[in-house]
């Protein structure tokens, strides 16, 4: 297996350290944040707080560097992997793909680069707050462009199957519009009903309970990563804000204007009960040949069609869609 190279020890970061560990493999990572790197030590890691010496054993050793940063230093990190390792295996776990896609082609031209974001966290932060089951059943996008490499994306994969999660395939903007759907929206929408519910005051705080703390959750998520996220996947967020505001509006209309909220209320019904139903379809099995001329057409619509890949042989991706 190959070894992994972690930049930035956070919840995902961290997690990644840790899962690939026990996966088998051979890690170390570097963070600018001493007080993760501290902790990364004490728990028998390979940590340290020097980026550059970290990327630039990856360069030697060939390793697979995983950059776990937030969204807004990804340009400067990827400048130092265009010094230190130029030619490495490349990924991301960052929420944002199509923005890291560009910055990577232009500040790490070299790099063998495959987009991924884990569709796993939780509100807290920090190296304590990881684990190494965080992707336990998680879904894992691997980017397939029009020029990705396919051995690479394998390996990618395969980090992805190791550590626990099923692998989905997809663009870096297919992705990008989807998680504005169910991500990023729902962070935006947390926030209003946080800020909202706090301002009742002591009576709404001491009545809250399932339907207010389920809904305001991710707003506990340090502001500067839900800016970061959100910002970041302007573009494909405003349509997707643009259709909820139209959905309040309506349901707004409706109140005042007869008292009525039932199509409102039935369609966000009939959205909850799609995704139980999806969760429950029985699956299909699906080969894709990766050495076939239509593969990263093939990897792309399973993707699309909801699909995943659940393990990986050395020439075919076998996976399933419900």
């Amino acid at each position: 297996m190959r070894d992994v190279c972690v930049i930035g020890l956070g919840l995902i970061g961290g997690s990644v350290l840790r899962a690939a560990a026990a996966a088998g493999r051979r890690v170390w990572g570097a963070t600018t944040a001493e007080a993760d790197a501290e902790a990364a030590v004490v728990e028998g890691f390979d940590a340290s707080t020097d980026v550059a010496a970290a990327l630039r054993t990856a360069a030697e050793r060939d390793a697979l560097v995983v950059l776990a940063v937030p969204l807004t230093a990804i340009e400067e990190v990827l400048r130092t992997v265009g010094e230190c390792a130029p030619s490495c295996l490349l990924t991301d776990v960052t929420s944002v793909k199509t923005g890291v896609l560009t910055a990577a082609r232009a500040f790490a031209p070299n790099a063998r680069f495959v987009g991924g974001h884990p569709m796993a966290g939780t509100a807290e932060s920090g190296w304590r707050a990881g684990g190494a089951t965080l992707f336990d059943g998680a879904a894992w996008v691997v980017c397939v462009e029009d020029d990705t490499d396919l051995a690479a994306w394998a390996e990618v994969a395969r980090l992805a199957l190791d550590v626990g999660a099923h692998v989905v395939p997809l663009t870096a903007s297919t992705h990008d519009e989807a998680v504005a759907r169910i991500s990023h929206l729902p962070h935006l929408l947390a926030a209003v009903l946080a800020a909202v519910g706090a301002d009742g005051g002591p009576v709404a705080m001491a009545l809250a309970a399932g339907s207010y703390t389920d809904g305001t959750r991710v707003a506990a998520t340090r502001p500067e990563l839900v800016r970061a996220m959100t910002e970041g996947n302007r573009e494909a967020l405003l349509p997707v804000l643009d259709e909820a505001l139209g959905r309040l509006g309506a349901m707004r209309g409706s109140l005042a204007s007869t008292g009525g909220l039932a199509v409102s209320i039935n369609s966000g019904h009939e959205g909850a009960r799609a995704l139980a139903e999806a969760r429950q379809a029985t699956p299909s099995g699906v080969r894709v040949t990766l050495s076939a001329p239509d593969a990263r057409d093939g990897l792309r619509a399973l993707g699309e069609r909801g699909g995943r890949i659940t393990s990986l042989t050395a020439d075919t991706a076998i996976g399933e869609v419900r």
